[in-house]
């Protein structure tokens, strides 16, 4: 399962970086078309507005992943599991596939850290409850990837 979790993450990656090209062509082509009437001494002199590209359609199910994976880190490194780290791993690739100013790192950074603190107050050793959050959790993030990867992975 948590093969097809990469798979789907390592996609959800390359359309981001597909997006990312498409938005910048966009922003250069609208920057590079001159505005009629404007003295071009006034055109240097106004500084550009810095521009915010909106958050992309998929942003709340990203944020509900990366809440997953950090929920996941503590999880499994509190059974002990073997993959524990990956979980951590997997965050840091979706943050640099996805973030893309620092507000959206924020974003992202802030739902892992609340995924993980939600059980860090609740568990200190594995308990059978721990081990069924594990499994719907990995379930959950799946089922996430795949719903973004289907409706935005073109």
């Amino acid at each position: 399962m948590s093969a097809l979790l990469f798979s789907a993450l390592s996609r959800l990656r390359r359309l981001a970086s597909l997006l990312r090209v498409g938005a910048l062509s966009c922003a250069m082509l609208a920057l590079s078309i001159p505005v009629a009437g404007i003295a071009p001494a006034i055109a240097q002199e106004e500084a550009a507005p810095v521009l915010r590209q909106p958050p992309p359609g998929y942003e709340k199910e990203l944020l509900r992943l990366s809440e997953v994976l950090g929920s996941l880190a503590f999880l499994r490194t509190l059974c002990n599991a073997g993959d524990a780290q990956q979980w951590r791993e997997r965050m840091a690739a979706l943050m640099e596939s996805e973030a893309r100013d620092a507000e959206g790192r924020a974003r992202i950074a802030g739902a892992f850290n609340q995924g993980y603190r939600a059980f860090s107050v609740t568990y200190r050793t594995c308990t059978p409850a721990a081990r069924e959050a594990i499994t719907r959790y990995l379930a959950e993030g799946e089922r996430l990837t795949r719903a973004i990867a289907q409706r935005f992975g073109g």
